[in-house]
């Protein structure tokens, strides 16, 4: 009972949640996340005492739907807002749908509510974090680097904004999927960034990050109104990054660069994945970055150094290049560029892009240097490690530059 319950909340605050933002309308968001971890409290006190219910879940849904409903019939205001918008004397106005077909579409309908224009990407990703994958505000935090008491203020400002802008979690195909779809995929890739390339303490917990941008990815494509080529294309390249999360922390904790990786650590059936809904993507007719960016991910799992996988990597980005310009792109480009027709050439085309600030730049640079000039190479790898996010991109360029020649 001690694991089921932990595994419950996080699988089920979220559906419960939902449903209920849904039913009660963003101005009663506290209630509805009231009302769901009061369903747990209740577990947590009764199931010590009386067992494990036969069906858990079952339970947890019951007791949910009946404080939802005194909920409702105890509050004046929502009788009134309820009871003018019913549609026939015959509704049960305090009736709690939760069924499983319910369920997925008040999630994907939070999706789009909580992707709001107005709402800033930071705190789109945290209400994510919240509503749509049953996160606690401390775990949060720990994602975000930061502390419990910045994280309540940005969630906070951020249901206010939902509140003013009077945001209706309508049907999605009233939500303009169109329009709304490419900034769902921008938060749901950013929320699987910060759990790729983030370093919080807890490895767990930076893996459950990836997994929940996957999830709520396999949401739009199990939609009809949202199973997009593009969206094929964000899992795919999700799934190649994270067949790699392990690989790229070795046992003591210590960021492991590209080529340095063990790639025994690299997960099969998550490659596998990727490459079947790479291939699914290639159904429509608009290449997007993230068409792009999947089939660099691709190569990148390929386990063999040839020239045919740097050449595919350095036209791959040549495209993204001419597609959408990005600093961030154009220094990766160098690094292929430089497995392709050396370090000497790749280090003329990086020096021009001048990413001061960037310590990814600075590694980059050190790499390009190294055997042509030893002593530049050092000279970048520690001021890349003056610059370093975290503790563990530190140790890992300190490593590099002591296997660098005195």
């Amino acid at each position: 009972m001690d694991d089921l319950l932990p595994h419950l909340f996080r699988a089920e605050y979220r559906k419960i949640v939902s449903v209920l933002c849904t039913r009660f309308g963003f101005d009663q968001m506290e209630a509805a996340e009231d009302i769901a971890s009061e369903t747990f409290l209740a577990a947590m006190q009764t199931w010590p005492l009386n067992g494990l219910p036969p069906h858990p879940v079952a339970w947890l849904y019951h007791v949910a739907k009946n404080k939802a409903r005194n909920f409702l019939q105890r509050e004046a205001v929502f009788r009134d807002k309820v009871t003018r918008e019913l549609k026939g004397p015959e509704s049960d106005w305090t009736e709690i749908d939760l069924s499983p077909a319910n369920i997925e579409d008040s999630q994907l309908r939070m999706m789009f509510a909580i992707c709001h224009p107005s709402i800033p990407a930071e705190a789109q990703i945290g209400l994510s974090l919240r509503i749509l994958c049953g996160f606690g505000i401390g775990e949060i935090a720990e994602a975000f680097l930061t502390n419990k008491e910045t994280i309540s203020k940005r969630l906070h400002r951020a249901k206010e904004r939902l509140r003013e802008e009077k945001i209706d979690i309508g049907k999605v195909a009233a939500l303009e999927v169109e329009a709304r779809l490419p900034a769902v995929m921008t938060t749901i890739y950013l929320l699987f960034t910060e759990g790729y390339y983030s370093m919080p303490r807890d490895p767990e917990l930076r893996s459950e990050l990836c997994l929940e941008a996957m999830r709520l990815c396999r949401m739009l494509i199990d939609n009809p109104l949202t199973d997009q080529p593009a969206v094929s294309a964000l899992l795919a390249l999700m799934s190649f990054h994270a067949s790699r999360l392990d690989a790229r922390i070795d046992r003591q904790g210590e960021l492991v660069l590209y080529a340095d990786q063990d790639v025994s650590r690299w997960n099969a059936e998550l490659i596998s994945e990727g490459t079947f809904y790479l291939r699914r993507s290639a159904s429509g007719s608009v290449l997007t970055n993230y068409h792009l960016e999947a089939n660099i991910a691709y190569w990148h799992c390929e386990k063999e150094d040839s020239p045919e996988k740097w050449e595919a990597v350095l036209q791959l980005y040549n495209q993204l290049l001419m597609l959408e310009y990005s600093p961030v792109a154009a220094m990766n480009r160098t690094y292929a560029l430089a497995k392709v027709r050396g370090n000497a050439v790749a280090l003329a085309e990086a020096e021009k892009l001048k990413l001061v600030g960037n310590p990814y730049y600075y590694a980059l640079l050190g790499e390009l240097y190294r055997g042509i000039d030893d002593s530049r190479a050092r000279e970048n790898f520690q001021q890349a490690a003056s610059l370093a996010k975290s503790e563990a991109d530190r140790q890992a360029l300190i490593t590099k530059m002591g296997k660098l020649r005195l």
